[in-house]
């Protein structure tokens, strides 16, 4: 399996379910937009950059589970937390899924720290999100990013050895992530 690609809402924020209503210009979009209204710049926007979903994923043929490993996809760029070629990525790497509004509600193993998760369930962005803290460093401050955590390319890992780099942080939500909302 691949893919290359909670706080609660607070009391009296909007989020559209796609009813026609004038967002707010005090709102940020994420609030008054739902993902299939959303431009485009809109959307891509929402991908804080933290790489999780870049992480290759085995899933359990008896259980169904999956399990998130430290290795990055062929064209996951570790130090930069982007993809090497994202223009091109699906053509690239023929099962790297394209994160639509539909496959963020039904894709499973997407982050619990995934902007486009925490949006299309009505949940606010956290304080760490660049487009609220205004700068893409908070996400490695807050933990979320894999920036210093990938143990290296599908590349450089054999299929037998992906077993041996199943790590559980890339599905669980950080502490350092959840410490300033806990005092908002």
């Amino acid at each position: 399996m691949r893919a290359c690609v909670g706080f609660p809402r607070a009391a009296g924020r909007r989020i559209s379910t796609g009813m026609t209503e004038k967002p707010s210009p005090t709102e940020p979009f994420w609030r008054t937009t739902s993902l299939e209204e959303m431009s485009k710049d809109q959307w891509e926007s929402l991908c804080d950059g933290c790489g999780r979903c870049c992480l290759i994923k085995l899933e359990d043929e008896d259980s169904g589970e999956i399990l998130a490993t430290n290795v990055g996809c062929r064209l996951f760029d570790a130090g930069s937390c982007r993809c090497k070629d994202y223009p091109n990525r699906s053509s690239i790497v023929p099962d790297c899924i394209t994160l639509t509004p539909e496959a963020v509600r039904t894709l499973r193993w997407l982050p619990p720290t995934c902007a486009y998760r925490l949006v299309a369930t009505g949940r606010d962005l956290p304080w760490w999100h660049p487009l609220v803290s205004g700068d893409p460093r908070t996400v490695v401050e807050a933990g979320v990013s894999v920036k210093g955590r990938v143990s290296g390319s599908e590349d450089e890992v054999s299929e037998d050895d992906m077993p041996e780099r199943i790590v559980a942080w890339p599905l669980r939500w950080p502490r350092a992530a959840k410490k300033r909302n806990a005092s908002e």
